[in-house]
């Protein structure tokens, strides 16, 4: 998920001129997490940027309500950065929001790889860009700098309210994942039946992948995955602490956009699960060290 060992030393550096805020930033990047910057240009077309003082944030606000998939990407970015300097537009507001296109990200820093150094700023050019100027390794004394301007919109605070953290939803059953590259090619193999999947578990560490057609019906079975155990913020158990460990909870859902997120992902989770609420939404939650990935499916009438 991240660039190779040999990238040794990478500077970031930004200064952002707009008429909505003024940043200046001096980074010293370890290990650029790639693998997410590649996952969330396969889940979002375009996405937001949330910078605080300690954290990064990759958001994408399509209404579930009305049928569209949300995610919620955070990076802790003392692991990633020795050096962490910017400023938002006041003291109090001290964060910043891009809205970009993650595919330009992710092209921009492939080049990176083999890098000496990579720099990025905000620039103020024919519109608000981030600059990533990447210094590669030459024979000679001379460098080679191979610059990308990706174009991004900053996002006013007036607005900032739209991409709040999404709460974990009161669900009816929560389950650990198989392993992803299993369930993967499970779902490849059933989307050619079916553009619908029924997800379904149960307390019983249990989960179950339907395809159910007039013609066809298939049934995947995974067993003893595990629950994972859930306390509230009041220290009080979870809403399924009464439930019958056999009921199974279920979901039916777009199969493709389970599919994006299962063939996307270059996350590597350490742990991976689903919390299910029955015939309204699947919320999926992948985590790795410092960073962690939510991606909510509707449920389908």
């Amino acid at each position: 998920m991240f660039f190779p060992t040999e990238l040794q030393t990478t500077t970031l550096q930004a200064k952002f001129f707009c008429p909505v805020l003024e940043v200046f930033g001096s980074h010293l990047l370890k290990l650029y997490p790639i693998g997410v910057i590649n996952t969330i240009a396969k889940l979002a077309k375009t996405c937001t940027l949330r910078l605080t003082v300690d954290k990064l944030y990759f958001i994408l606000t399509d209404k579930v309500a009305n049928g569209g998939v949300s995610m919620w990407c955070e990076l802790s970015q003392g692991n990633f950065f020795d050096e962490f300097q910017m400023e938002g537009v006041a003291a109090e507001h001290n964060e910043i929001y891009l809205e970009l296109t993650p595919e330009n990200l992710s092209r921009a820093l492939k080049t990176a790889q083999n890098a000496k150094t990579v720099k990025i700023k905000l620039t103020n050019k024919h519109c608000p860009c981030l600059t990533v100027a990447v210094e590669l390794p030459s024979l000679s004394s001379s460098s080679r700098i191979v610059t990308h301007d990706i174009p991004v919109g900053v996002i006013p605070r007036r607005l900032w309210n739209d991409f709040r953290e999404p709460s974990v939803p009161d669900f009816d059953v929560s389950i650990y994942l198989p392993v992803l590259k299993t369930m993967k090619s499970v779902v490849e193999r059933m989307k050619n039946l079916s553009n619908c999947i029924v997800l379904e578990a149960n307390l019983n560490g249990e989960m179950n992948l339907k395809i159910e057609t007039d013609l066809v019906s298939v049934t995947t079975h995974f067993k003893g995955l595990g629950n994972p155990p859930w306390v509230s913020e009041d220290g009080s158990q979870n809403s399924t602490q009464g439930r019958d460990p056999e009921s199974m909870a279920e979901a039916r859902i777009d199969i493709r956009k389970l599919l994006q997120l299962l063939a996307g992902q270059q996350v590597n989770p350490t742990k991976a699960l689903c919390n299910i609420v029955s015939k309204r939404i699947v919320h999926f939650i992948l985590l790795h060290e410092e960073v962690s990935l939510q991606y909510f499916i509707p449920a389908l009438a």
